[in-house]
């Protein structure tokens, strides 16, 4: 396996995922590790088609944020496994993950077998 490659490679996804989740939102000051969706200024408009296009994009931007932050953690999961040695082991039947699905995933947690 090529332990190096998919570990550059997960961490430029990290890297990646970690921008685009900070273009809609921000670290969540509350709970470490949380991201939440950066909110909006509501009210200041006078027309309420403005308002409810604000209170549209930001649910929008939630569940983009969402979808982003599970990514991100598959990905933050992936490189622990690698600093545990436990890296391209599938999690059912512990045989290896084949290359191909991990360059496809490279934060896939089973082999094809067990997709």
């Amino acid at each position: 396996m090529r332990l190096k490659h998919f570990k550059q490679k997960l961490e430029a996804d990290k890297e990646k995922l970690e921008s685009e989740m900070g273009s809609i939102g921000r670290r969540n000051p509350s709970v470490p590790g949380d991201w939440e969706s950066v909110p909006s200024e509501i009210g200041m408009e006078s027309d309420l088609a403005d308002q409810a296009d604000i209170v549209m994009s930001r649910e929008s931007n939630t569940a983009i944020l969402a979808d982003l932050e599970a990514r991100y953690d598959t990905v933050v999961s992936a490189l622990k496994r690698i600093d545990k040695g436990v890296y391209g082991k599938c999690e059912v039947c512990r045989d290896k993950i084949e290359d191909a699905r991990l360059e496809a995933d490279p934060s896939a947690t089973t082999c094809i077998k067990h997709l």
